[in-house]
């Protein structure tokens, strides 16, 4: 398999933050949206940030910006096919897509999604990890979707549909399962309380 494309997912109205763009809110030295271009940006033949309204509030980071070609927010799938798009217009085959305002997803996680898509048999693969049942909970923002799906994904969108998970369990889902901890490895910044957690976490580190 060629090395899929990647798709940083900010095509959403940010409103447990009180709107406006989560990626640019800054924890350590820099915008969340730079520790999720530093994390993705190896693991990928070429990226592009999926976001609508303005390009030019992004010029700073120097990459492709895709808006949703389904109008009125309709969620991730949207920015999914957005990035699918995008993708068929490169000739790749798969795009890989995380979310814009998760800055310490793992740095294997192409590598771990492509990988359970072949040893599972399935097209779509997500990642997920155990919840405090041991129950395997998705994480369908951080996902594995092939180009050759796009035309399916844009009539499944025309017709309403909008949950990740109900549209790719139709074609099949395999799963890159990941251990948590305290925060867990997808932990995203959607409220000013975790927007003081991140800091906290980077100051850690520091």
């Amino acid at each position: 398999m060629k090395a899929p494309y990647g798709v940083i997912l900010a095509g959403g109205e940010s409103r447990r933050m009180g709107g406006g763009d989560k990626c640019l809110q800054r924890i350590g030295q820099q915008p969340i949206l730079n520790h999720v271009i530093d994390r993705i940006s190896p693991q990928v033949a070429e990226l592009a940030l999926n976001a609508n309204g303005d390009p030019a509030r992004f010029a700073q980071f120097d990459i492709e910006v895709v808006r949703d070609t389904i109008e009125g927010f309709a969620g991730p799938l949207a920015g999914v096919l957005a990035g699918l798009d995008w993708a068929a217009q490169k000739g790749a085959d798969h795009i890989v897509t995380v979310a814009a305002d998760t800055p310490f997803f793992p740095q294997d996680v192409v590598a771990q999604l492509l990988l359970a898509s072949e040893t599972q048999g399935k097209p779509i693969a997500m990642a997920a990890t155990p919840n405090e049942t041991g129950k395997v909970m998705l994480h369908p923002v951080f996902g594995l979707w092939p180009v050759s799906l796009r035309d399916d994904l844009r009539d499944a969108l025309n017709q309403g549909v909008r949950k990740v998970v109900a549209w790719a369990d139709v074609h099949g889902i395999a799963k890159a399962i990941y251990a948590t901890d305290r925060i867990g490895p997808f932990f995203n910044v959607n409220t000013p309380e975790d927007l003081e957690l991140a800091r906290t976490i980077i100051g850690a580190d520091a």
